[in-house]
């Protein structure tokens, strides 16, 4: 999927996360694989998916590091794809994308909602600032700017963001 990234585009790290799970099916073998799914027989199932195209994407969840694939029977040998620590880091993500789209149904339309595993409670997931504790939806509050690692073209897409910021950046960093 590297050809699908512009060469601008391949620092920033939204290009570069889309490149491993922007694909349609990876997020939803992901979705089952935090629903505890772990066999390719569950994954087909549940989503319909060709034995070939899941083939695919399980390998390339694996070759990302997403998954690690195992033996759980030795004769015949037959493997399972379980969540790595890196595969489960992406929960957020995915429980703020099924938030973002049940937003936009009415209460009763919603196939599929969010509870507190003790009380059973519908909860509201919102992507905040771990330090503050503040919602990190304001645009204008929360902005992005070039990091220390960025090349020139970075630095001048984010040149005008935060003025305080460039002075954090190394001098000449990112000149590659």
């Amino acid at each position: 999927m590297a050809g699908r990234i512009r060469l601008e585009d391949r620092e920033c790290p939204l290009s570069t996360t889309v490149q491993h799970v922007g694909e349609w099916w990876t997020l939803l073998i992901l979705h089952d694989a935090f629903d505890g799914y772990t066999r390719f027989d569950q994954f087909q199932e549940s989503l319909g998916i060709s034995s070939s195209m899941l083939t695919a994407r399980l390998r390339t969840l694996v070759a990302d590091g997403l998954l690690e694939r195992r033996p759980y029977r030795t004769q015949p040998v037959r493997r399972e794809y379980v969540l790595t620590e890196l595969g489960r880091s992406l929960r957020p993500v995915i429980v703020a994308l099924a938030a973002w789209g049940n937003a936009r149904l009415a209460p009763e339309r919603r196939s599929m909602i969010l509870v507190d595993a003790v009380s059973g409670e519908e909860v509201e997931p919102v992507v905040v600032d771990a330090g503050s504790g503040r919602r990190l939806d304001d645009s204008e509050a929360y902005v992005f700017t070039a990091g220390p690692a960025a090349s020139d073209g970075m630095r001048a897409r984010y040149a005008d963001t935060v003025p305080a910021r460039s002075a954090l950046a190394p001098e000449g960093a990112g000149n590659g």
